[in-house]
């Protein structure tokens, strides 16, 4: 399968498992609505999809919402399978994505080393 759809797939299964965690649709309670989807790899045969996801809540939470969305996993599969219209719907594994808060811990260290030249 050539690049281009393999991206656009993965920029749909994005959309669809966004729109189905902010609209409340997975009733797992462990699943927060203020997660959202940071990206999605897909196997070159569209056989499997790791999901990665970020939050700002802390970091229990975060691995909370994603122990809850691996487990609610094949009813999220059914609804994205109905949305992407493909012959395959790829399994989906959920991954928890820190990279947001280690941003913000390097940018505080930066905005820190800035106001220290400053000073000097």
């Amino acid at each position: 399968m050539s690049e281009y759809s393999q991206k656009r797939i993965e920029a749909k299964l994005s959309e669809a498992i966004s729109m189905l965690i902010v609209t409340g649709e997975v009733k797992n309670p462990l699943v927060s609505t203020l997660c959202s989807v940071s990206k999605v790899e897909l196997s070159q045969d569209n056989a499997y999809a790791t999901v990665y996801i970020s939050s700002v809540l802390d970091d229990k939470s975060l691995e909370e919402s994603v122990a809850g969305l691996q487990n609610a996993s094949g009813f999220i599969q059914k609804r994205v399978g109905a949305f992407l219209k493909t012959r395959n719907t790829p399994v989906l594994k959920f991954k928890a994505d820190f990279s947001l808060k280690e941003g913000q811990k390097i940018n505080a260290l930066i905005d820190s080393l800035v106001e220290d030249g400053k000073e000097r």
